[in-house]
């Protein structure tokens, strides 16, 4: 019994510090790409101007004043402002709580709905694995941006609507892609020696397969937040997502279209910000991805 113990604490030793080995290298090839602190810096710009929209966006995003429409960018309106005299740098830095809000919303849903899926339908296999993949293959017959569509036409234009749409058009391609790990882990000597031993099913999910499929939902989610940022302002943009007065970044640009030529300020600054959003996440998430399966 004593040498199985001590067998036992040393192998949950070398795991540990294989664990931590394997972190800090992910972090130190992180720390050595430019990439990775540009994008980072970007994000965290997101973030910060969130967080800190009240205290950064000098008037409301929704006062009007008629007086000062369509003024070019000063001292007093630093992005101009729109055709209801409506402060154009409040209104964008406001639109980066929606846009931080879709986007991290979509990476729930479309992450744990996924995940629920391909590990159910991948350990249990059998009736629930051809149901759960039928229905799977039913929603991946339709392009995501349409089945999108199909959602927001379902549920109305809105906010919250365009949030679940966007959240769950995804979730078949996380699911197909858990459900491929999972099929190879269940297979591991591990997981066939966790059921050996009577381990329950939820058990041997969340503790022995779970933490193997990580890596890949990363990966994944890292391409994800950027398109659930752009498909939110797309939506916007045609009148299927966020309504005025909501300064969604994807409304501006909808607003701001009809005065290209004479305030192109309004399409620029949205513009500037959705592009500037998406380049960093997609910085830091192909440097995340690099470190992830750097093997050096």
């Amino acid at each position: 019994m004593i040498s199985r113990f001590v067998s036992k604490t040393a192998s949950n030793s070398n795991e540990t510090a294989t664990n931590r080995a394997g972190q800090s290298g992910v972090l130190r090839r992180l720390g050595a790409n430019p990439a990775a602190w540009l994008g980072g810096f970007l994000m965290l710009l997101l973030i910060a101007t969130a967080l800190l929209a009240p205290r950064i966006a000098p008037y409301p995003y929704d006062k009007l004043n008629p007086t000062q429409s369509l003024q070019p960018s000063s001292w007093q309106h630093l992005f101009g402002t729109d055709k209801l005299g409506r402060d154009m740098f409040s209104r964008v830095v406001f639109g980066a709580q929606l846009a931080l809000q879709i986007g991290i919303t979509a990476l729930i849903i479309a992450s744990g709905g996924g995940l629920l899926i391909g590990l159910a339908s991948g350990y249990f296999k059998g009736w629930l694995d051809r149901a759960l993949m039928g229905l799977v293959d039913l929603m991946l017959s339709f392009p995501p941006v349409l089945l999108a569509l199909i959602i927001m036409y379902a549920l109305g234009p809105g906010s919250g609507s365009l949030i679940l749409a966007v959240g769950l058009s995804p979730v078949p391609g996380f699911a197909r892609l858990i459900r491929g790990q999972v099929f190879s882990i269940s297979a591991k000597d591990y997981v066939l020696a966790a059921q050996a031993i009577g381990a329950s099913p939820s058990r041997i999910m969340l503790r022995a397969i779970l933490p193997n499929v990580l890596n890949p939902v990363i990966v994944l989610g890292t391409v994800l937040f950027p398109e659930a940022i752009l498909a939110g302002a797309g939506l916007s943009f045609i009148g299927l997502g966020a309504q005025p007065p909501s300064p969604d970044w994807g409304v501006l640009l909808l607003e701001g279209r009809a005065y290209l030529t004479e305030a192109p300020w309004l399409v620029n600054f949205p513009g500037l910000a959705i592009l500037l959003v998406v380049l960093g996440s997609n910085l830091l998430g192909t440097a995340l991805r690099q470190a992830l399966t750097s093997k050096s």
